[in-house]
């Protein structure tokens, strides 16, 4: 697709929407200039139009045999390749992003669809479970129950403002909710709509390729939050996935829960990231210690909700740290933000905490330009002082993190009680350290959904075992994941058949298991 044909309008079902009187802008980031063409809002009417194609597609993609469903995973991803030169060029004057990220960012989206596409045609993923009839059992005879994971119904997803590709309009909750077969209605970023439509594009090709309802997909545009309002509050939706800020995160929430019906909402909401540094780890490595943390919260200007904000740091002998971790940190120029309202948040939540008794350890250069930047920037507290502040704990959106100096590793048990929910935790140790972490360990299995020893929770792996989730407030339900194709559990929901007929059931749950899937049969593992 040629920059030069973006509409601008909206994708409803296979249909382009309407200009409106509420037009708006992409602007570029490195630049502050505004950037063609005018995109228009999605109006209510079009937010009824997009729930009701959703709804006439549902029952069709629920019925869909695997293979056909994999089919169209993988030409969504073929058609975002046969795409990619445009996304990324957009992309990039969108989000400022350099074209290397962004090609590593199109690389997951399209590496996850395949991911998915494996696993729904292999099927097992249903849990499928099976206890056959007894009708001898005494007192009472047992009938025959099976049960199996079915599609949810239509899912609305709202784009992401740091991965416009992976978790926005073709990202991993578009592919996860497509995968356990639901249609999906996307309400795109405001901050790169025009990276949103090609996507969308593309997505919408490769639905009707593989001949699916057209409301299989949908894209609405919205520089504000009507639209999306309207989305969660329209009864023809069954579920949302949110990724962003915590604010953004509770609203829907509250949103979800206050429908007559209340629907689930996944919502992934950031994250502090608490990491551990152990006695042993720090007097054997502690410069490579300060080159990794540096080069991880500073990863995308801070600007992931995997950044490591607090770290926990021994108060003993910890100058061969913080020398270099200093003089590293100073020598940064500015950090391309997303946008100039991220950049001017993050800014002010620094000048903030500069305004307090925490001591400033390092800042990086300041900006010369009108771009959308912030300074790095590191903090130091006593463990005390933190423990009486519970906004240190709150995410600060960009490249600064803040270090809390402990006195012995026994200090960081009740610490560690007394954290909320994050999606990481790590912690960099000896042998010897970590053999004497098992408590600390055990309260973190409680505070995260994702422990990292001696590496840098920056990046997520997209594979089968991953966790990208926790405990509230990172996450609106720390039983699912974001990442990872257990993802596709939060789009589905188990449906139980009591004495039906073999060829009545679905597929999966009939007698010759004409799927060859596993499924549990009284009890027992078996792909009989």
């Amino acid at each position: 697709m040629n920059l030069d044909t973006l509409s601008g309008l909206s994708l409803i079902a296979d249909q382009q929407g309407s200009e409106s009187e509420i037009p708006f802008r992409a602007y570029n980031p490195a630049t502050g200039k505004p950037l063609e063409p005018e995109f228009h809002t999605a109006t209510l009417d079009e937010v009824e139009q997009a729930a009701a194609a959703a709804e006439a597609a549902a029952p069709i993609l629920a019925r869909l045999d695997n293979r056909t469903r994999a089919t169209l995973l993988r030409s969504i991803a073929t058609a975002l390749t046969d795409a990619g030169q445009a996304i990324l060029d957009r992309a990039n004057l969108e989000t400022g992003l350099p074209l290397p990220r962004l090609q590593g960012e199109l690389a997951r989206t399209t590496g996850q669809l395949k991911l998915f596409a494996d696993v729904v045609e292999e099927g097992s993923w249903v849990d499928a479970r099976i206890d056959e009839a007894l009708p001898d059992r005494k007192p009472l005879p047992r009938a025959d129950i099976r049960s199996m994971l079915r599609p949810i119904g239509p899912v609305v997803v709202f784009g992401a403002s740091n991965f416009p590709l992976a978790f926005s309009v073709a990202g991993g909750d578009t592919a996860s909710a497509l995968a356990a077969g639901n249609p999906v209605i996307v309400k795109a970023h405001p901050a790169h709509p025009g990276t949103s439509e090609i996507a969308g594009r593309a997505i919408q090709q490769a639905v009707r390729a593989q001949g699916l309802p057209a409301g299989t997909f949908s894209l609405l545009f919205d520089s504000g939050i009507h639209i999306g309002e309207a989305l969660v509050h329209n009864p023809l939706v069954k579920a949302v996935a949110f990724t962003g800020s915590s604010t953004g995160g509770r609203a829907l929430m509250k949103l979800a829960a206050s429908r007559p019906e209340p629907i689930p909402c996944f919502t992934e909401m950031g994250s502090t990231n608490p990491l551990f540094i152990l006695p042993g780890a720090l007097r054997e490595r502690a410069s490579a210690l300060a080159q990794g943390l540096q080069a991880s919260f500073t990863l995308g200007s801070g600007q992931f909700c995997t950044k490591p904000g607090i770290v926990f740091l021994p108060n003993a002998n910890n100058s061969e740290f913080l020398n270099p971790l200093s003089t590293a940190v100073s020598a940064l120029d500015p950090q391309g933000m997303l946008t100039t309202g991220i950049a001017n948040r993050f800014t002010s939540a620094v000048e903030q905490r500069s305004s307090t008794a925490i001591s400033s350890i390092a800042t990086g250069k300041p900006s010369q330009s009108d771009a959308a930047t912030g300074q790095a920037s590191i903090f130091s507290v006593e463990l005390d002082q933190f423990l009486k502040d519970h906004q240190l704990e709150e995410e600060i959106f960009g490249p600064t993190t803040l270090l809390i100096n402990y006195g012995k590793p026994a200090d960081l048990i009740p610490v560690a009680q007394k954290l909320h929910g994050h999606l990481t935790a790590t912690l960099h140790g000896t042998e010897d350290d970590l053999r004497d972490a098992r408590e600390l360990i055990a309260v973190l299995e409680h505070k995260v959904g994702r422990i990292l020893v001696n590496g840098y929770p920056t990046g997520v792996e997209v594979c089968h075992a991953m966790v990208h989730g926790g405990p509230f407030p990172a996450t609106s339900d720390s039983r699912f994941t974001s990442v990872g194709t257990r993802a596709m559990l939060r789009f589905a929901r188990p449906v139980c058949y009591q004495d039906f007929p073999d060829a009545a059931l679905p597929p999966e749950l009939q007698r010759a298991n004409p799927r060859k899937i596993q499924r549990m049969v009284n009890g027992t593992l078996t792909r009989d």
